[in-house]
């Protein structure tokens, strides 16, 4: 907030309520093969897959962190989470395990009022600015209503509920008590997205007079995994033996989730807001691999491994984009995107330029140019993630993806790793034996980057004599 002070909107012709509204719809834990049109083989998502007919559908789309906190934080920047220096989710941040054999680095929980938000620079240019559901980016004084947004609508410190069923309150799994603000008055059998899109679209009703920008974000599909019980019955009749998908619960969590975003767009059409209203639809980090309940959540084949990892499956997401009047009604687009794009994504289509001297600190580019021409290139040279933390599915590791090459670097044996996702995209074979030039290139790459942001790293534990 405090560097807002700076802004100088830029003139343009047009004015406030003339420019596009956003519905910004983050998912959380979604997988890149957790939706039909992305080649579920048990998730049932008709609404998206029909609105992904009238949009353009990214395939090399990715969360800029293989865990939730810092890739939200870099889509409301537009800066990578290695420069923020938030590169875990918030609980873990303060917090990293001294047992293992190298130590994190501590991290920043909150994201700092010195940053510019997409929120703030909207609002600033006459939009509403809503924050409904999932936020997980600070402590109290750093929640939404402190980051730009005139409405917060279950932002808190949390990253995920105690239940998805009302009153979405209590103690387990957790330690100490967890509850979703501002959802009171609900019933039993309430389900909480069903609930978040209800307190979306009083949103969009109230303030549909003005350019409105809609950060909605599901807790959904993040643990716990509970899906309504009439969905679970009904997907558990579907598994097939060898399918890829076989979690019931995930798949009705996934089917509500899909009802949900159908709300939203009805909503859109039905206010006659639907020709100048952009809409995105992507997850925060791949799909959830690990078990929950002893049933493994999710599976993200043809990609390897999951939330966590710097793997494909742990990074890249589905992205969808629909800006009437502009994407090509069903195109696809392969251009390697990030979240950190965002920012001057909707920015640029918005016509508002924002802080000038923030934005030179920015990190993502702008998709104007492929949202208007899906086989336009986008302009990057490469693409950079830092994960110096702990998970199931990993150990500290950075990684870079330069065309078609993508390096990993491990840092508790300084193991590198080199896969062609051309013709690897499972990332089974290293080839970095056999193209030792293009690995030395690419660590190079990866090693001057981070310098570059002031990434923190893992360090040894000192040795008491």
């Amino acid at each position: 907030m405090c560097a807002l002070a700076c802004t100088c909107l830029a003139s343009t012709s047009a004015t406030a309520a003339d420019r596009p509204n956003f519905v910004f719809i983050l998912v959380d834990d979604m997988g890149w093969s957790d939706l039909g049109v992305y080649g579920s083989d048990l998730h049932e998502t008709p609404r998206i897959d029909a609105f992904a007919a009238t949009a353009l559908r990214f395939t090399n789309a990715y969360a800029a962190s293989p865990v939730c906190s810092p890739t939200r934080a870099s889509i409301l920047t537009g800066k990578h989470p290695a420069k923020l220096h938030m590169t875990v989710w918030r609980e873990a941040a303060k917090q990293p395990p001294l047992t293992r054999s190298l130590i994190p680095p501590t991290t920043l929980d909150s994201l700092p009022h010195a940053e510019v938000t997409l929120a703030e620079v909207l609002r600033e240019a006459g939009y509403t600015t809503a924050h409904v559901g999932k936020w997980h980016l600070g402590t109290a004084e750093y929640y939404p209503q402190t980051q730009g947004f005139d409405y917060n609508v279950g932002g808190t410190l949390w990253g995920a509920p105690q239940s998805f069923f009302y009153p979405y309150s209590g103690t387990e799994p957790f330690n100490g008590f967890r509850y979703v603000p501002h959802l009171g008055g609900g019933r039993e059998g309430e389900y909480l997205t069903d609930r978040l899109t209800t307190e979306a679209i009083r949103i969009l009703r109230a303030e549909r007079d003005k350019p409105f920008f809609l950060h909605l974000s599901y807790h959904t599909v993040h643990t716990p995994i509970e899906g309504k019980p009439e969905l679970v019955e009904r997907y558990s009749e579907r598994i097939r033996e060898g399918a890829k998908h076989r979690n019931a619960h995930l798949a009705a969590m996934v089917h509500s989730l899909d009802e949900n975003v159908g709300r939203v767009l009805d909503t859109v059409e039905e206010l006659g807001v639907a020709d100048r209203t952009v809409v995105i639809l992507t997850s925060d980090n791949g799909g959830f691999v690990n078990r929950y309940d002893g049933l493994k959540v999710t599976d993200n084949t043809p990609l390897r491994s999951g939330k966590g990892s710097l793997y494909e499956g742990g990074i890249r997401v589905p992205a969808v984009v629909r800006w009437p009047g502009v994407t090509p009604a069903g195109a696809v687009s392969d251009a390697p995107i990030s979240t950190i794009d965002y920012y001057r994504t909707i920015l640029g289509i918005a016509g508002v330029e924002g802080n000038r001297n923030y934005n030179r600190g920015v990190d993502g580019i702008s998709l104007v140019p492929v949202l208007r021409d899906p086989t336009a290139d986008p302009g990057r040279a490469a693409l950079f993630f830092h994960y110096p933390h702990y998970y199931q599915t990993t150990t500290p590791v950075s990684a870079v993806r330069e065309g078609d090459l993508k390096l990993l670097r491990y840092y508790e044996d300084s193991r590198v790793e080199l896969y062609d996702l051309a013709n690897d995209l499972g990332e089974r074979v290293n080839v970095a034996s056999s193209k030792p030039g293009a690995a030395a290139a690419l660590l190079n790459r990866l090693e001057a980057w981070l310098d570059r942001v002031d990434a923190q790293l893992p360090t040894k534990p000192i040795a008491v004599p």
